[in-house]
């Protein structure tokens, strides 16, 4: 039995995309299945494939009916639904306006600014303790998800790990982010450094748990769908402990939306069989929706079951957005 499955419809695009999803409940998968619907496929996880029709348009205003139906009437399939774009919002980080006394003396440039690290006085988050006693992230493998990650930034490079890697928009291994004229892919650089900046090198800043290794999947950077979310979500789970995302549905205090069909069997493959059936472990920014009345409840992927939702304070303790 074929199950043919797709993201849920996103109401900020109208781009439809010339994608679907095969689930296959067989040991050998039916080339020629595949083949006679023109599709070529790959594979996203187990009994998971991504069918993407050479013939069709990769963007499109509408949907492509006629080859959904032919889908739909094949016995072997239970139901079909093409991919579509969704708006996923990268959330950053507003600089500190103020100095104060630092509690340790490291001689990267930024610590100084780096407030959340060591302000002390219940204003920032208690790792020099943490790290006074030797946990510094060693042995841990953390991925960031987003517009990718410079592998050779002299601050990450020592902690850098390949097999944490991927390129999803590109299907290669380099998670290396393609700039444009905007430097608008930068983000997810800035989210490896805060995780995993080497710590008293005398460049940039220092990572919180900067003993860990860390790699980033560029997943952001081109149409977010459900089967790109998906494929991220789940690499190389038995390597990769943790999982950073710092993007979401728009912070805008009125869109509802969350993870799709592919993307939540993602969450709970991992949960269930990540790390050698430990479970992964998924972080999520909870938005920067504040100042829009937003509320993260209405985030799928910040109030789901499968995901510790990260919020945060300004430097004077009050909300930050």
């Amino acid at each position: 039995m074929l199950e043919i499955v797709s993201v849920e419809i996103s109401k900020f695009s109208p781009s439809f995309a010339s994608e679907t999803n095969l689930r296959i409940g067989v040991d050998i998968p039916d080339f020629m299945f595949w083949f006679s619907h023109g599709h070529i496929s790959m594979e996203i996880f187990h009994e998971h494939y991504h069918f993407e029709h050479s013939r069709l348009h990769k963007r499109s205003l509408s949907p492509s009916k006629p080859h959904q139906q032919r889908l739909e009437s094949d016995r072997r399939v239970r139901w079909a639904k093409q991919q579509r774009a969704r708006s996923r919002q990268k959330r950053d980080f507003r600089p500190l306006t103020k100095s104060y006394q630092l509690p340790i003396q490291l001689n990267d440039p930024k610590w100084p600014e780096m407030w959340y690290l060591n302000r002390g006085n219940g204003l920032d988050m208690n790792v020099i303790p943490a790290w006074k006693e030797g946990v510094t992230g060693k042995g841990v493998v953390v991925t960031i998800l987003d517009d990718g990650l410079e592998s050779d930034h002299p601050d990450l490079e020592h902690n850098y790990d390949p097999y944490a890697s991927y390129d999803v928009n590109s299907s290669d291994n380099d998670p290396m982010p393609h700039y444009d004229l905007t430097d608008s892919n930068r983000h997810g650089t800035r989210c490896a450094g805060e995780v995993a900046a080497t710590a008293n090198n005398s460049k940039c800043a220092v990572g919180i748990a900067y003993g860990a290794k860390v790699g980033g999947v560029r997943m952001l950077d081109g149409d977010v769908t459900d089967i790109v979310e998906a494929r991220s979500l789940g690499h190389n789970s038995q390597h990769i402990d943790i999982y950073s995302a710092s993007w979401g549905p728009d912070d805008d205090g009125k869109t509802v939306d969350g993870p799709g069909e592919l993307a939540t069997r993602a969450f709970i493959e991992g949960v269930r069989n990540g790390r050698g059936g430990k479970g992964s472990i998924f972080i999520w920014a909870s938005g920067n929706g504040g100042r829009e009345h937003d509320n993260c409840n209405c985030d799928g992927y910040t109030n789901s079951i499968w995901t510790l939702s990260i919020s945060s304070t300004s430097q004077e303790g009050q909300v930050p957005w």
